[in-house]
């Protein structure tokens, strides 16, 4: 998905809690890194996660079948337009997924998936967390070196 101005500006107001050009920063490498996955045939469910929640966030229309539609809420998928209500509701599903057990979950089978629609949400919404990690799941974090004296 081409993400440009125009998706930016029509955000409503009361659906981000962070300035848009971070919002646009994260929503854009998200898109990026899922096509890219998609493009050797992988599914990235981190960059997915993220990418659909930030779709949902600015109620930009996706195409389906060849035909352009609100996306879908990421959690519930509901298919009414963000509004703060529905945020705070999606939010309270995500967290409370994310705190199941990985075997008990809806979408268990996306590794990745439940934690970065939560930190996205945690982020944009919340404003109580980091900007999301786009590494895929299951991707440790680099291990430092000694430095020897």
């Amino acid at each position: 998905m081409h993400v440009g101005a125009r998706h930016l500006s029509s955000i409503p107001t009361g659906n981000l809690r962070v300035g848009r050009e971070a919002f646009a920063e994260l929503w854009l490498a998200a898109e990026a890194q899922a096509e890219q996955s998609a493009s050797l045939g992988q599914t990235d469910w981190v960059a997915g996660g993220v990418a659909m929640t930030c779709r949902w966030l600015a109620g930009a229309s996706v195409e389906f079948n060849g035909r352009r539609r609100l996306p879908l809420s990421p959690i519930m998928h509901g298919s009414r337009p963000a509004f703060e209500e529905l945020i705070e509701a999606e939010y309270l599903a995500v967290v409370s997924m994310e705190a199941q057990p990985l075997e008990q979950r809806l979408y268990g089978d996306r590794p990745g998936y439940v934690e970065a629609v939560a930190a996205t949400l945690r982020w944009a919404w919340r404003r109580s967390g980091p900007v999301p990690d786009l590494r895929p799941a299951n991707t440790a974090p680099p291990v430092p070196t000694a430095v020897r004296p």
